[in-house]
């Protein structure tokens, strides 16, 4: 039986599309309104801020990720190839720009390992071209609110022409303009995205490419902060392979170790891993984790500072952190141009991991992000810090997690984190002079644990999924080895390519029926599985477009063992023979036959079957090249008097198989050529017989 289609009331596009026009340009009060308060959500859940219930978990989440900010915030500098007091300007600007733009109460924006990376290597990069020396570690003075270097800093002061910069600047006057150009061009492809709804690209990244990409990523973070560790100057490797590099160039320095860094380098790391690991066994008993990181930083900086280390053992130190903050600049336009391809894969992972991180918060605590505004939020906190001297900034998963397991519950806690932070920039900067490079590497380090731990995952990870585990080892291994742009891409166009392939080469069967029901299996998987007489069965489990057309066709004549267009051409070329027999008046065939037993050799004995039922369950959609296929296996069948039915097709596949011409002009072999089930197609080729 055929199921009569619903009539589809024809939409016109053009008047549909003039009507969301006119809608989105009017503009009244009401509309402005919702318009200001979608824009800035905060508008909508300050007012109705539930005090005595929220602020107690919102002071401590806020206090906790602030105390925990400072020496990440300090830390995280040595990625980004940029002084402290940047990182600062990031943490503080990010936190109250996301209060007043995000949709999630939980994530925590602000500095992060990854995206500080991507930063250093684009600053890095643009400082060897400018001719600016990587290696030197001289600390410019900038108490008086300036980015030039002094004439007494060790840092040479270059009247630069690069990229039309003009004026006399020195190493981290051009660093830093590097990092606001390129934190400004990232903000406004995110906010164009938002603008264009583009937030659909996220969809391509994988969470096996996310964790592959992680994990790459966090091995360059470590090997580069292995120099600090060990206290030895190799220049910092630049493009392609740096990893491999660096190592080399550590083994070659090796000798050159500070003792002092090693020895104060291993005491820190095992005093954070032992304080993480107890922090996570006991971390049901503890009301707020233990804020270790605090703990060693001001512990390392008494010590160096009273023990001299900087003078007697030469030990590197972070150097002079000005308070207070310097006069806001607008990015330089030209350098602008020289990043902005570096600019669109810090974007999209920037945005990934703050949606990512604002739905996995969502789901846990019951509530909805808007996907779109989170890209116009991620988008302010890097434009509008740009022009206070801050770089790059996204949702870090360490640090949300730490603000959910203390009691956040509105974004009111990052008002109390950036208060922290603006307690230091204003008062306390100036007291972690003395504190050890070495001490920050550490936390770097320590602070990689998780992503790290995706090692032990592989396992596992192989046992549920061979492909995607595939795609995490190439995507880690090309962000680690190559670097983590090109690391990025690799992942998502390997995982593309990866589903393409598996499109290409779907699982086939052959289906036999379960005994005693009307239902159909795989004939190779289960046992006691009932055949059809004279009916094949054939499964194809992918749609059917022009990239697997041959290796349907291949699939469906290696399983039912016959290819009509051979049989048809071993037909024509026996009948030829007969015919030139008869010509020549002898009445036996090429076979010795006589021409009465003829008749009987063609219809060849392999052919055991007279109806093949397609199963179209697993066949998604068909394209111009998928609905000729089909119409050549029914051709093709049907010259050797065997029935091709369809079974199972959904409604998208039948109109592109009317539309293709498939049932005749007028549809009406249609009811005997198509069944909804795969049993009412069997029964029906059963009643041809």
């Amino acid at each position: 039986f055929l199921m009569e289609r619903k009539t589809r009331v024809k939409i016109n596009r053009k008047e549909v599309m003039l009507a969301k026009m006119r809608k989105s340009c009017s503009c009244t009060p009401k509309k402005l309104k919702n318009f200001v308060m979608d824009f800035f959500p905060v508008l909508r859940w300050l007012p109705k801020y539930q005090c005595k219930e929220y602020i107690w978990g919102d002071v401590m989440s806020g206090l906790v990720i602030g105390i925990i900010l400072v020496p990440q915030a300090i830390a995280y500098s040595l990625l980004a190839g940029l002084k402290p007091i940047y990182s600062l300007y990031t943490s503080f600007f990010a936190n109250i720009i996301y209060f007043l733009m995000g949709t999630s109460r939980h994530v925590s924006v602000g500095i992060f390992s990854l995206i500080s990376l991507m930063v250093g290597q684009v600053v890095d990069r643009e400082l060897l071209l400018a001719g600016f020396d990587l290696n030197d570690d001289a600390l410019p003075d900038l108490g008086d609110g300036s980015l030039q270097n002094d004439s007494q800093s060790n840092t040479t002061a270059f009247n630069l022409t690069v990229a039309g910069m003009n004026a006399e600047c020195g190493k981290e006057c051009y660093a830093i303009g590097i990092a606001t150009a390129l934190t400004f061009v990232a903000g406004v492809y995110q906010v164009l995205m938002g603008i264009f709804r583009l937030g659909f690209v996220s969809m391509y990244l994988s969470e096996s490419v996310l964790d592959g990409f992680a994990t790459g990523a966090s091995l360059t973070i470590l090997t580069a902060q292995v120099k600090y560790l060990i206290g030895i100057k190799i220049p910092r490797s630049q493009g392609h392979g740096m990893l491999v590099i660096t190592w080399i160039n550590i083994f070659r320095n090796i000798s050159q170790a500070n003792l002092c860094d090693v020895i104060t380098s291993a005491i820190c790391i095992v005093v954070l891993v032992t304080a993480k690991e107890l922090g996570d066994r006991y971390k049901h008993k503890l009301k707020f984790p233990l804020p270790t990181e605090l703990v060693v930083i001001v512990v390392a900086t008494l010590v160096s500072h009273y023990g001299k280390l900087n003078e007697v053992y030469a030990s590197s130190v972070s150097g002079a952190i000005p308070t207070g903050f310097i006069p806001p600049k607008v990015p330089h336009f030209n350098l602008m141009l020289r990043v902005a391809v570096d600019a669109l894969p810090l974007a999209i992972v920037s945005f990934v991991f703050t949606v990512s991180l604002s739905e996995m918060c969502a789901k846990k605590y019951a509530y909805t992000i808007r996907a779109n505004q989170e890209m116009f939020a991620v988008g302010f906190c890097n434009i509008i810090p740009s022009f206070f001297h801050s770089f790059a900034t996204s949702a870090a998963l360490a640090k949300t997690l730490v603000k959910t397991s203390t009691g956040c519950q509105t974004q009111v806690s990052g008002v109390i984190s950036a208060t922290v932070v603006l307690l230091v920039l204003l008062f306390l900067a100036p007291l972690f002079y003395s504190l050890q490079k070495c001490v920050l590497a550490c936390i770097i380090i320590v602070s990689l644990r998780g992503a790290l731990r995706k090692f032990r995952d592989v396992p596992a990870r192989y046992h549920m999924n061979k492909v995607d585990t595939l795609v995490w080892v190439i995507t880690m291994s090309a962000s680690a080895l190559i670097s983590t742009e090109i690391g990025l891409l690799v992942g998502i166009v390997f995982s593309m390519l990866c589903i393409i392939v598996q499109t290409q080469r779907p699982r086939t069967a052959l289906l036999g029926q379960i005994q005693d029901t009307s239902f159909y299996e795989d004939d190779s998987e289960y046992e006691n599985l009932s055949s059809i007489p004279k009916v094949k069965i054939f499964r194809f489990e992918a749609p059917l477009y022009y990239a697997n057309r041959n290796y349907f066709l291949k699939s469906l004549y290696r399983m039912t063992n016959l290819d009509p267009n051979l049989e048809a051409a071993r037909r024509k070329k026996y009948e030829k023979k007969e015919k030139q027999h008869l010509k020549k008046g002898d009445h036996t065939t090429a076979n010795g036959l006589g021409i009465g037993e003829t008749t009987l050799q063609l219809v060849p004995k392999q052919i055991d079957f007279h109806a093949l039922v397609v199963d179209c369950s697993s066949i998604s959609f068909l394209d111009t090249t998928g609905v000729n296929t089909l119409k050549e296996i029914l051709k093709d069948y049907k010259d050797l008097n065997i029935s091709v039915l369809l079974a199972c097709c959904n409604p998208s596949v039948i109109d592109s198989l009317q539309r293709g011409g498939y049932f005749g002009r007028d549809f009406g072999s249609m009811q005997e050529m198509l069944f909804y089930s795969i049993h009412n197609a069997v029964q029906f080729a059963k009643a041809q017989k």
